[in-house]
């Protein structure tokens, strides 16, 4: 595959409970991949098939703009990055209706020949959210009203550059910190303070390049530590200070990481695509450090936008086009499909939900036994790739693709 012919997708810990007024849902999505960055929602009671129609659409807008970004949910609200005007916006949304309460302009859109527009996903933090726009441009606005509390640019003030496909990460939340990662020299990634955006630190010995990817983070044998898969090799670097603590190129390709860490139990796997492949780190602390070996490097698992997920034991995800389900502590194969075609998915329920970027949505059992489908449908050709993963929250299936969103009941 030819440099040009691929754009990522996107491609924000766990947050309190914060209700707008009285929501009628119980559940939130309040960052990228839901509450933890896993990919996984805790619910339960959901239809446990389709019929051949799909689940009943609640309803369909189709004035978002152009854009990649998933869902942040919370109460009776969503949020979304899209392109309004000209500019680079976030959407707050009502939940019953999709009818848009606000949107706050961010920056000017950026073009792309792979498609135009943000690819982030807004991360809820109390009253605050943050969003990064593609290029590069972050903020801190008030959930209620859009209002811009801070703002600056992550490239223009660090010395990064904008990776081909444009900026696709989603901005992470560490206590009083905002993490991002402008790929600049001696500040691959960088921690801000939450309140004012002022600097608190910068990664002084990483200096890889941005990739499409997001972090994440998790305390290693109380050690804080943020995991990030950059331009060159997948990471770990202290939260406190932003050190160094490991290095690991051979799970990076050269032309586009994507794919979101997943950590458990102490151990991290990465993955990318491009002909690479994916490994499983295992992670010790002492001294206030964390040392990371490799358990396994597979080619099996080549993630390329879709992302994987982690449930009983497995990783799913696609590896290039074929849907495949792996166990995380050995690299052992259970099953491989062609499913809906390659894509992204989410898990919720002991169910995959799957979205093809060839417009196709699915479901099927979460289990290492074998690939059992449940329903697929189709949605709406936008002209681009569908690219945005899906989101599953309070019993409802949201489907994103560029300026069309859809909200389906997928309660039993």
């Amino acid at each position: 595959m030819k440099r040009r012919d691929f754009l990522p997708l996107l491609a924000a810990p766990l947050l309190p409970h914060i209700a707008q007024g009285a929501p009628d849902h119980p559940f939130e999505w309040p960052q990228w991949r839901g509450p933890d960055r896993s990919g996984v929602s805790l619910e339960t009671g959901l239809l446990p098939s389709w019929p051949a129609s799909g689940p009943k659409a609640l309803w369909i807008i189709s004035g978002l703009g152009e854009g990649y970004g998933s869902l942040a949910i919370r109460g009776d609200r969503i949020y979304v990055q899209g392109v309004q005007g000209g500019s680079s916006s976030v959407f707050c949304l009502n939940r019953r209706d999709g009818k848009t309460v606000w949107a706050t302009a961010l920056a000017a859109r950026v073009a792309q020949d792979r498609g135009s527009g943000p690819r982030g996903t807004p991360t809820l933090d109390g009253e605050q959210m943050y969003v990064l726009a593609e290029n590069g441009e972050l903020a801190c606005l008030r959930v209620q009203d859009g209002t811009k509390i801070w703002r600056r640019n992550i490239l223009q003030d660090f010395n990064g550059r904008n990776p081909h496909w444009l900026l696709s990460e989603s901005p992470l939340i560490d206590g009083d910190r905002v993490i991002v990662t402008p790929g600049g020299k001696d500040a691959c990634i960088v921690a801000l303070d939450k309140t004012t955006g002022k600097n608190v630190w910068a990664s002084q010995e990483l200096s890889d390049g941005a990739a499409y990817s997001s972090c994440v983070i998790a305390d290693v044998g109380g050690v804080r530590t943020i995991m990030a898969l950059t331009e060159r090799a997948g990471v770990g670097v202290r939260a406190g200070d932003g050190k160094l603590m490991w290095r690991y190129e051979r799970v990076a390709n050269r032309t586009a990481n994507i794919a979101t860490p997943v950590f458990h139990d102490n151990k991290v796997f990465y993955t990318s695509a491009y002909g690479t492949g994916g490994a499983l780190l295992g992670l010790t602390a002492q001294n206030g450090m964390v040392k990371a070996d490799e358990v396994y490097f597979t080619r099996d698992m080549q993630n390329h936008h879709g992302g994987v997920v982690l449930h009983n034991g497995y990783l799913y995800g696609y590896s290039n086009a074929i849907l495949t389900c792996m166990e995380f502590t050995t690299g052992r194969v259970a099953w491989k499909e062609r499913s809906v075609g390659k894509g992204s998915l989410t898990i919720a329920d002991g169910h995959l939900f799957l979205l093809s970027e060839n417009n196709v949505a699915g479901l099927a059992e979460a289990t290492p036994g074998s690939y059992n489908e449940k329903g697929r449908f189709s949605i709406p050709d936008q002209g681009w790739p569908s690219w945005a993963h899906p989101v599953v929250c309070g019993g409802e299936l949201y489907l994103r693709n560029q300026a069309w969103l859809a909200c389906y009941g997928v309660k039993a």
